[in-house]
């Protein structure tokens, strides 16, 4: 298999959850602006969407959408719990946890990373994303992962985004329960390896 990824970016998610498989595969790295891949790919030809992340399967396939790739690594390595068994309420509520975060939380954002957008809509983005932050806080309370009281795809994914806030400058500490519980998920073997590997800690 061959992850194509931006450092940081939601791909980190991907990049995590194959960590967290031990199975091998490689990384590569994509210039989001110029569209090239490390290896001197196109990255257009590797998917006409044009951006993060892309998984390439063993038989050339190339498997897009974030909340598509999670699942499809999870169930490489089923034994691991990254999902819950299909058919069962668990998995349906990783999925739940899967959109909730890229239509709410993900795409909540995008302001912040819009070339051009003004300060008015940025507080505007921070004021809603507050509103997601407090609902997942509800949520986690109590609990030590998203999902069943084991580490899914969903934290990962969910890890990925609450990383952002140091870029765009929101303090994860108003939100206590979701900063202790982004450190604890940070200390995860997998997720240091994988973080490690893109160059965002040493």
């Amino acid at each position: 298999m061959k992850l194509y990824y931006s450092p940081g970016a939601c791909s980190l998610a991907s990049h995590i959850a194959l960590k967290e498989t031990g199975l091998p595969f490689e990384a590569v790295k994509v210039d989001g602006r110029a569209k090239k891949a490390a290896n001197g790919e196109d990255y257009w030809q590797v998917t006409a969407k044009g951006y993060v992340p892309a998984l390439r399967l063993d038989d050339g396939q190339v498997l897009t959408e974030g909340t598509a790739i999670l699942p499809y690594v999870a169930d490489l390595k089923p034994e691991l719990g990254l999902a819950p068994a299909a058919g069962t309420l668990e998995r349906y509520r990783v999925h739940e946890w899967l959109g909730y975060i890229n239509s709410e939380v993900h795409k909540g954002f995008g302001p912040f990373f819009t070339p051009g957008i003004s300060d008015e809509l940025k507080a505007a983005a921070k004021t809603n994303l507050g509103k997601r932050f407090s609902f997942v806080q509800q949520a986690l309370e109590g609990r030590e992962f998203l999902v069943g009281g084991h580490f899914t795809v969903a934290d990962a994914y969910l890890f990925t985004v609450f990383g952002w806030t140091r870029i765009v400058g929101i303090d994860l500490g108003e939100w206590p329960v979701l900063k202790a519980w982004h450190a604890k998920v940070a200390q995860r073997p997998a997720v240091q390896a994988a973080m490690r590997a893109e160059g965002l800690i040493k």
